[in-house]
């Protein structure tokens, strides 16, 4: 690794960080804000069906990332290629975000399918992107630059809500006149703006970040038995690494909360008090910008106090913000709750990433990775699926519920972990 202050070191961390940038409006404009609503709006006549189906797409999506992570993780950490499975499904992403505005409203089974495959290839891509950080940071900086990422991807989510807004939603003549609105497609526009985006700014990052691959040693058809057993080994293996189980176990816990409310906090504004898509890309931008400014401040209370205990108070944070935006009914209320759940699952999110950097083993980076990935999707279904359950017979308020259960819980699991000892078991 190039020290800390050289340049090389500095231009690589950047590079890392601006993949953020990049892959930031998917997660804003397809995933949150604007797909989600758009979906149950145009396409069916019973917005809940809409959710329904919504929903289930999440599952699936969740599913599929848990169960693919770890095994892809080991595949290339044992071939060495990380970079071109990152490079892969990027490419799949960008392509999905772009054939998402050529479906017309109707088309259901078209939408959610293209949906789910591009929302599963984002969420792998980041198994290979994450595996970068602890050869990119050293161990005195790591929650500064997880930090910095997070905050990167912020802004670049604020930027393209903000060129979506105003060069594609609002105006009267969207795109200078180049575009009409009818069949919605200013709205669907915004999901070629997320490919281009997304095609321009990972550049950096598949340019000057170099994989090392000198681990590297298997190849052709033996690859897969050899990442299979090396998958399994790991399993075994897991006792010597109590510290990481049990904050996987945690965070399988608390970031279902996360996933419930970017999955349906678009929907839920929408719905309890009637946001309009302009009115929703304010309220992904003011998340967005709040978040941004947490995840760069708590970068460094990250690096003086550990990332168990940022991820605790922002759990502590979280289940008081949620709770107070879901039991008021003031939309003055709910825009101050917003700001404040930004300014902590920022930060929650980057010290989770920067914790598990310190916990993994040298030369095992994507296959921890994996199991991160595992940690965050393997029960990610069951916030959404527990919400497709509550919507139609208690509503959202209700449905949304389930969020502070699993902060609660998370919180309380995480209590159980020692970062000392985790970072001693990995060696680092």
């Amino acid at each position: 690794m190039s020290t800390p202050s050289s340049k090389a070191h500095r231009r690589g961390v950047w590079s890392w960080c601006f993949y953020d940038f990049a892959n930031s409006p998917f997660a804003t404009i397809v995933v949150s804000f604007i797909f989600p609503p758009y979906f149950q709006e145009a396409f069916f006549d019973d917005v809940n069906a809409g959710k329904a189906v919504f929903s289930n797409g999440v599952t699936v999506t969740a599913l599929c990332v848990a169960f693919a992570s770890p095994f892809l993780g080991a595949l290339a950490d044992r071939g060495g290629t990380r970079k071109r499975f990152l490079a892969a499904l990027s490419l799949i992403t960008i392509l999905g975000s772009a054939a998402l505005a050529f479906v017309e409203p109707g088309a259901v089974t078209t939408a959610i399918v293209i949906f789910v495959i591009a929302n599963i290839a984002f969420e792998l891509a980041q198994v290979f992107y994450n595996a970068f950080l602890p050869d990119l940071a050293t161990r005195e900086e790591i929650g500064r630059v997880s930090g910095y990422g997070w905050g990167l991807g912020y802004v670049g989510g604020i930027l393209a809500l903000v060129v979506a807004l105003f060069l594609l939603v609002q105006p009267e003549r969207p795109l200078f006149g180049l575009l009409t609105k009818d069949g919605l497609l200013h709205v669907r526009a915004t999901f070629v703006l997320v490919a281009i985006w997304f095609a321009i700014f990972a550049l950096p990052l598949l340019i000057n970040v170099k994989e090392d691959r000198s681990t590297a040693g298997t190849k052709g058809r033996s690859l897969f038995g050899a990442a299979w057993g090396e998958m399994r080994e790991t399993w075994r293996e897991l006792k010597r690494y109590k510290q990481t189980v049990r904050f996987l176990l945690a965070r399988l816990i608390y970031n279902d909360g996360l996933v419930t409310i970017f999955f349906f906090g678009g929907m839920y504004a929408a719905s309890e008090f009637g946001f309009d898509t302009k009115q929703l890309i304010y309220f992904g931008i003011l998340l967005n910008v709040t978040a941004a400014l947490g995840a760069w401040a708590f970068g460094f209370i990250d690096d003086k106090l550990g990332g168990r205990t940022t991820i605790l108070i922002t759990l502590v944070a979280l289940t008081l913000t949620t709770t107070s935006a879901l039991l008021t009914h003031s939309e003055a209320v709910f825009w101050v709750c917003t700001a404040l759940l930004g300014i902590f699952v920022g930060p929650n999110q980057s010290a989770s990433r920067s914790l598990m950097g310190r916990f993994v083993p040298p030369d095992k980076e994507n296959e921890f990775y994996g199991f991160f990935a595992f940690s965050g999707k393997a029960t990610a279904f069951l916030g959404p699926f527990l919400h497709g359950i509550l919507v139609a017979p208690y509503g959202q308020r209700v449905a949304l519920g389930v969020t502070v259960v699993f902060f609660v819980i998370g919180g309380l699991l995480l209590l159980r972990v020692n970062e000392a000892e985790g970072i001693e078991a990995a060696g680092r």
